[in-house]
């Protein structure tokens, strides 16, 4: 058992009812297209409303205003006569003549109309024949016609399969047939391996100037023997107890397949190239390893981080914690109507949504319009 197998218990879950919705019936009655807004706000006559300006203010004076500014009263002009411009007047002055819109090249050039000029070319009568056309020609002369002969038509002849039976020669088989003798000898030269007295050195110069370094052997920790538990475990999920399966087929193993042990040893069978090719006497040579500068330890590493080997514990510090207390129990006291809230507070009645109820009270059907929606009307308009 598991907290939440223990704590929480699965609830009985029914289907949903769903409420089939109502029929739609079509009125026939002809559709007044009056809204609420134009039932219940009547139109008023408008008036045209007067401006709110402000009243003018005028400050009339009794006297006369004086329109000679202060600067004609304090400068006045020097009574010296005008001079004379010493500038020439070369202003443009048009001509007074009507302008007629024409240029140079059109009065000098003017348009005489089409020139007629006259053809020297010889005439040239045509030559009539006298002589009456006639439409025979060579080919209606020479041409002899020769009556089609009647069109060949190909009968085919229906296919018969041949009694004799089929021996599988084709005729070249029957025609050229081997003479009979011994069979031809293989003039290939036998392949042999030329004797040697030193036996084949594998190291080359590479493997003799650089050698590996020496490697300790890699260690592999001993894994602890697994033991199995004495107590039976229950496999079974909350879901396979309270949920089971509707259609009652057993459910599929989603177990992974056990792991093929692979075979470690090695593959002893002989074969025939294991037979005719024996391997050559051959004894590697030792290694010539340089002088290691590296000082390796002798015991195995037990899988110790340096942090592992040098952290130190240390007890945990309890801080003192400055945060106030909180307050007790409030006690079940009435609430003390000592505030503006509780003084002037008045509770209203909760109004529930027309739209909540199949028929809303208050409301009369009236009917349900083209979109299907149901209209209703307040139960006093319906009395007037």
């Amino acid at each position: 058992m598991t907290t939440a197998r223990r704590d929480y218990v699965p609830h009985d879950v029914k289907p949903i009812k769903l409420r089939p919705p109502d029929q739609y019936v079509r009125n026939n009655e002809n559709m007044d297209t009056l809204s609420t807004y134009k039932q219940d706000y009547n139109a008023y006559p408008i008036n045209r409303v007067a401006p709110c300006l402000p009243e003018g203010q005028n400050y009339a004076s009794d006297e006369k205003m004086t329109t000679i500014p202060t600067y004609k009263g304090d400068y006045v002009a020097w009574n010296q006569p005008k001079r004379e411009m010493i500038k020439p007047d070369t202003a443009y002055h048009p001509s007074d003549a009507k302008f007629d819109h024409r240029t140079t090249s059109q009065d000098a050039y003017p348009y005489k109309g089409p020139v007629v000029t006259k053809s020297y070319k010889p005439f040239q009568a045509p030559h009539i024949s006298k002589i009456p056309l006639e439409d025979m020609t060579n080919y209606k002369l020479s041409y002899v016609q020769h009556p089609l002969a009647k069109r060949h038509v190909h009968e085919y002849t229906p296919f018969k399969p041949s009694d004799a039976p089929f021996d599988g020669l084709t005729t070249h088989n029957l025609s050229y047939k081997g003479l009979a003798g011994e069979p031809a000898k293989s003039l290939k030269p036998s392949h042999k391996l030329p004797e040697q007295d030193n036996p084949f050195v594998g190291t080359t110069e590479f493997q003799e100037k650089f050698q590996a370094w020496p490697a300790p052997p890699r260690f592999s920790k001993k894994r602890d023997v697994y033991v199995p538990p004495n107590i039976k475990m229950d496999l079974k999920t909350s879901a396979q107890i309270h949920y089971g399966n509707p259609h009652g087929q057993p459910a599929t193993s989603c177990k992974p397949l056990a792991r093929v042990q692979q075979n470690i040893d090695p593959f002893d069978y002989r074969s025939t190239m294991k037979d005719d090719y024996q391997p050559w006497q051959y004894a590697k040579p030792n290694a010539i390893f340089p002088k290691s500068t590296i000082t390796l330890p002798v015991e195995p590493m037990d899988t110790l981080t340096t942090f592992q080997a040098h952290y130190v514990p240390h007890p945990l510090h309890v801080t003192k914690s400055f945060r106030p207390r909180l307050p007790g129990p409030k006690p079940l006291a009435p609430f003390a109507q000592e505030t503006t809230y509780a003084t002037s507070y008045t509770p209203k009645k909760p109004v529930l949504c027309p739209a909540a109820f199949k028929e809303p009270p208050g409301y009369v059907f009236e009917k349900v319009d083209e979109g299907g929606h149901r209209r209703f009307r307040p139960a006093s308009m319906a009395q007037s």
